[in-house]
């Protein structure tokens, strides 16, 4: 693992004119390049951070030196299967604590699942790993497996899941696909979910009618959102809400593949509508809301990584509105992006293998 770190942090100076009636110098700094499909990053308190490899690898960054971690789960890493985001929650310091989500095998198939360990203190391996939350049951394919782990106000750890291409299974409460699950950090059910004790229903569920939400993070005032991939158009940016259900496959602004109209059409009684659509679909992945001093004009404001049109989209603090489409040639297939503790905004570029920071030109 030599000759991944970055030798002078300096790219592309470009300036960035949106909708507003200002414009944006940046600089896009490479810090790690060399990475085989990145998915997740994660800071820890010192400043080092860790990034997953989809083929099942985890790495520790600190003061520039590159260290595999081992007793990483066995992932199964097929089409969009494999190991995926990284959470390092708030009491680090103390718990020594790595949550992983990761494309769990499961017989003949695999399932969308979360895990936890502890960060040896020479950052080498995650030690007592252990499964806390699986999905079941799993299916075959490497199709939509979500899956985003966020550590919510309420210090519950909440996942996000896709439908693994089975599109009714979002609206079917007996199961965890297409959802938002809520689980306390030892993998028990909060009791105040809001379908424990319904007859048939999973009980971790939060929210559901999702179809693959690939980005989650909180806003300032501690509220969830996620962003979610649709069909052809009808990507989505949700706030979700107890209970509640966001509509995949009976609603959506998109088509499907072949053009066929989905489920009845944009609205129905008793289904939420999203914050924000795009159409066409951008593919949507990695969500942060922006809380730092190094771009001020952005403080509150919200950013969404694009997969296929290789951007960062910048929306008002409301969500409602894109402002801004960022687009260098660092911005290839931007898979997850992330405040650093440096106020800097960091991401994951697939399509060149790095990670970024986005700074002040």
């Amino acid at each position: 693992m030599t000759g991944r770190i970055a030798g002078p942090l300096l790219a592309a100076v470009m300036t960035l004119a949106g909708a507003g009636a200002w414009a944006q110098d940046v600089r896009m700094e490479r810090v790690l390049g060399g990475l085989d499909a990145p998915w997740g990053l994660g800071f820890l308190p010192d400043g080092a951070f860790l990034v997953t490899e989809r083929g099942g690898d985890l790495t520790l960054v600190r003061n520039g030196e590159e260290s595999p971690v081992g007793g990483v789960p066995e992932v199964y890493d097929s089409g969009q299967g494999g190991l995926l985001d990284v959470m390092v929650p708030r009491d680090f310091a103390e718990s020594r604590e790595i949550f992983l989500s990761f494309a769990k095998p499961q017989g003949g198939g695999a399932g969308t699942a979360l895990g936890k360990g502890r960060l040896s203190e020479d950052g080498t391996a995650l030690e007592g790993f252990e499964v806390i939350f699986e999905m079941e049951p799993g299916s075959s394919g490497g199709r939509h497996f979500g899956s985003r782990i966020v550590e919510g106000a309420d210090g519950f750890i909440y996942l996000t899941i896709g439908e693994r291409g089975d599109r009714p299974s979002a609206q079917d409460l007996g199961r965890e696909n297409g959802s938002v699950v809520r689980i306390a950090r030892d993998g028990s059910v909060p009791e105040d979910n809001p379908f424990v004790g319904q007859d048939g229903a999973q009980p971790e569920i939060w929210s559901y009618g999702h179809r693959n939400p690939q980005g989650a993070a909180l806003d300032g005032q501690g509220r969830l959102w996620v962003v979610e991939h649709g069909a052809q158009g009808g990507d989505e940016l949700n706030l979700i809400e107890k209970g509640a259900n966001y509509g995949w496959p009976v609603i959506s602004y998109g088509r499907h593949y072949s053009g066929a109209k989905i489920g009845e059409g944009n609205a129905k009684e008793g289904m939420k509508q999203p914050v924000h659509y795009w159409d066409p679909s951008i593919a949507p992945s990695g969500l942060m809301f922006y809380s730092g001093e190094m771009f001020p004009e952005w403080q509150g404001q919200v950013f969404v990584g694009s997969l296929k049109f290789d951007m960062i989209s910048r929306l008002s603090a409301d969500g409602r509105t894109e402002l801004e489409r960022i687009e260098t040639p660092e911005t290839s297939r931007v898979r997850d992006l992330r405040q650093g503790p440096d106020g800097a905004i960091w991401f994951i570029s697939v399509g060149e293998g790095a990670i970024f920071r986005m700074v002040p030109g």
